[in-house]
Protein backbone atom coordinates (compact mmCIF):
# COMPACT_ATOMS: atom_id res chain seq x y z
CA UNK A 1 0.00 0.00 0.00
CA UNK A 2 1.81 3.55 -1.04
CA UNK A 3 1.05 6.47 1.51
CA UNK A 4 -1.48 8.05 -0.93
CA UNK A 5 -3.69 5.13 -0.23
CA UNK A 6 -2.57 4.43 3.48
CA UNK A 7 -3.84 8.06 4.17
CA UNK A 8 -6.96 7.50 2.37
CA UNK A 9 -7.71 4.31 3.99
CA UNK A 10 -6.71 6.49 7.24
CA UNK A 11 -9.51 8.75 6.51
CA UNK A 12 -12.20 7.09 5.38
CA UNK A 13 -11.48 5.14 9.13
CA UNK A 14 -11.91 8.42 10.80
CA UNK A 15 -15.29 9.39 8.69
CA UNK A 16 -16.82 5.71 9.47
CA UNK A 17 -16.12 6.33 12.95
CA UNK A 18 -17.56 10.08 13.02
CA UNK A 19 -20.79 8.51 11.06
CA UNK A 20 -19.81 11.06 8.04
CA UNK A 21 -19.61 9.71 4.49
CA UNK A 22 -18.81 11.25 1.38
CA UNK A 23 -22.01 12.29 0.29
CA UNK A 24 -22.52 14.07 3.59
CA UNK A 25 -19.54 15.82 2.85
CA UNK A 26 -20.24 16.91 -0.36
CA UNK A 27 -23.50 18.07 0.58
CA UNK A 28 -21.63 20.26 2.63
CA UNK A 29 -20.11 22.05 0.55
CA UNK A 30 -22.67 22.75 -2.17
CA UNK A 31 -25.33 24.03 0.76
CA UNK A 32 -26.84 27.66 0.61
CA UNK A 33 -25.18 30.20 2.48
CA UNK A 34 -26.50 30.47 6.01
CA UNK A 35 -29.11 34.07 6.02
CA UNK A 36 -27.84 36.61 8.39
CA UNK A 37 -30.35 38.08 11.22
CA UNK A 38 -32.45 41.18 9.56
CA UNK A 39 -30.04 43.22 12.40
CA UNK A 40 -27.17 42.22 11.19
CA UNK A 41 -28.17 42.69 7.22
CA UNK A 42 -29.92 45.95 7.54
CA UNK A 43 -26.94 48.52 7.92
CA UNK A 44 -26.24 46.75 4.10
CA UNK A 45 -29.57 47.74 3.15
CA UNK A 46 -29.47 51.28 4.28
CA UNK A 47 -26.10 51.88 2.78
CA UNK A 48 -27.42 50.40 -0.27
CA UNK A 49 -30.74 52.31 -0.35
CA UNK A 50 -30.70 55.82 -1.80
CA UNK A 51 -31.71 59.26 0.51
CA UNK A 52 -35.53 58.86 -0.72
CA UNK A 53 -35.55 55.33 0.59
CA UNK A 54 -34.00 55.75 3.80
CA UNK A 55 -36.74 58.48 4.00
CA UNK A 56 -39.29 56.80 3.13
CA UNK A 57 -38.90 53.08 4.33
CA UNK A 58 -37.02 54.18 7.26
CA UNK A 59 -39.10 54.41 10.40
CA UNK A 60 -40.85 50.66 8.86
CA UNK A 61 -37.15 49.51 8.67
CA UNK A 62 -36.77 50.70 12.25
CA UNK A 63 -40.06 49.02 13.32
CA UNK A 64 -38.83 45.45 11.59
CA UNK A 65 -35.90 45.58 13.23
CA UNK A 66 -37.72 46.19 16.59
CA UNK A 67 -40.11 43.24 15.88
CA UNK A 68 -37.93 40.31 13.71
CA UNK A 69 -34.41 41.73 14.53
CA UNK A 70 -33.17 38.39 15.55
CA UNK A 71 -34.52 36.83 13.44
CA UNK A 72 -33.01 35.03 9.95
CA UNK A 73 -34.50 36.59 6.61
CA UNK A 74 -35.25 32.89 5.23
CA UNK A 75 -37.29 32.88 9.10
CA UNK A 76 -39.38 35.68 8.49
CA UNK A 77 -42.72 35.00 6.41
CA UNK A 78 -45.47 36.27 4.35
CA UNK A 79 -47.81 35.90 7.36
CA UNK A 80 -45.15 37.73 9.84
CA UNK A 81 -45.25 40.24 6.96
CA UNK A 82 -48.88 40.67 6.18
CA UNK A 83 -49.75 41.03 9.90
CA UNK A 84 -47.07 43.96 10.36
CA UNK A 85 -48.82 45.16 7.33
CA UNK A 86 -51.97 45.19 9.34
CA UNK A 87 -50.65 46.38 12.59
CA UNK A 88 -49.28 49.33 10.96
CA UNK A 89 -52.12 50.47 9.20
CA UNK A 90 -54.28 50.02 12.21
CA UNK A 91 -51.94 52.43 13.91
CA UNK A 92 -51.22 54.89 11.49
CA UNK A 93 -51.58 58.96 12.61
CA UNK A 94 -55.40 59.79 11.47
CA UNK A 95 -55.34 63.08 9.42
CA UNK A 96 -58.02 65.18 8.02
CA UNK A 97 -57.14 63.95 4.47
CA UNK A 98 -55.80 60.87 5.44
CA UNK A 99 -56.87 57.15 4.04
CA UNK A 100 -57.24 54.94 7.09
CA UNK A 101 -53.32 53.73 6.96
CA UNK A 102 -53.71 52.43 3.02
CA UNK A 103 -50.32 54.10 2.73
CA UNK A 104 -48.37 52.84 5.79
CA UNK A 105 -49.53 49.40 5.20
CA UNK A 106 -48.25 49.76 1.35
CA UNK A 107 -44.95 51.13 2.96
CA UNK A 108 -44.45 48.35 5.31
CA UNK A 109 -44.55 45.26 2.27
CA UNK A 110 -42.35 48.09 -0.36
CA UNK A 111 -39.53 48.28 2.62
CA UNK A 112 -39.82 44.39 3.13
CA UNK A 113 -39.12 44.18 -0.82
CA UNK A 114 -36.40 46.36 -0.85
CA UNK A 115 -34.72 44.05 1.81
CA UNK A 116 -35.33 41.18 -0.11
CA UNK A 117 -34.52 42.14 -3.22
CA UNK A 118 -31.14 43.46 -2.12
CA UNK A 119 -30.87 39.92 -0.41
CA UNK A 120 -31.41 38.22 -3.64
CA UNK A 121 -29.12 40.30 -5.36
CA UNK A 122 -26.50 39.53 -2.77
CA UNK A 123 -27.24 35.88 -3.29
CA UNK A 124 -28.24 35.48 0.18
CA UNK A 125 -31.86 33.53 -0.46
CA UNK A 126 -32.73 32.23 -3.53
CA UNK A 127 -34.72 34.48 -5.59
CA UNK A 128 -38.05 32.59 -5.03
CA UNK A 129 -37.73 32.85 -1.60
CA UNK A 130 -38.65 36.30 -0.91
CA UNK A 131 -41.82 36.10 1.51
CA UNK A 132 -42.36 39.88 0.52
CA UNK A 133 -43.02 39.53 -2.82
CA UNK A 134 -45.64 36.83 -2.38
CA UNK A 135 -47.94 39.34 -0.22
CA UNK A 136 -49.94 41.72 -3.10
CA UNK A 137 -49.35 45.42 -2.26
CA UNK A 138 -53.17 46.84 -1.51
CA UNK A 139 -54.47 48.83 -4.80
CA UNK A 140 -54.58 52.67 -4.34
CA UNK A 141 -57.30 54.33 -3.86
CA UNK A 142 -58.95 56.79 -6.71
CA UNK A 143 -58.00 60.22 -5.36
CA UNK A 144 -60.49 62.71 -4.08
CA UNK A 145 -59.44 65.95 -5.47
CA UNK A 146 -61.69 66.80 -8.30
CA UNK A 147 -62.55 70.02 -9.98
CA UNK A 148 -64.76 72.86 -7.91
CA UNK A 149 -68.72 72.77 -8.89
CA UNK A 150 -69.76 76.00 -10.57
CA UNK A 151 -71.80 76.51 -7.01
CA UNK A 152 -68.61 76.08 -5.05
CA UNK A 153 -66.69 78.58 -7.48
CA UNK A 154 -69.90 80.94 -6.93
Amino acid sequence: MTAEAARIAAARRALAQLGVTLADLHAADTAAPIAPTLADYLPTVRAAAGPGANRTYGSYWDRMLTVWGTRRLDEITASDIEALHHEMAATARHRRNGRRGRHAGEHVIAAARAIYTRAIADELIAPGASPAHRIAKPRRLPSPRRALTLAELD
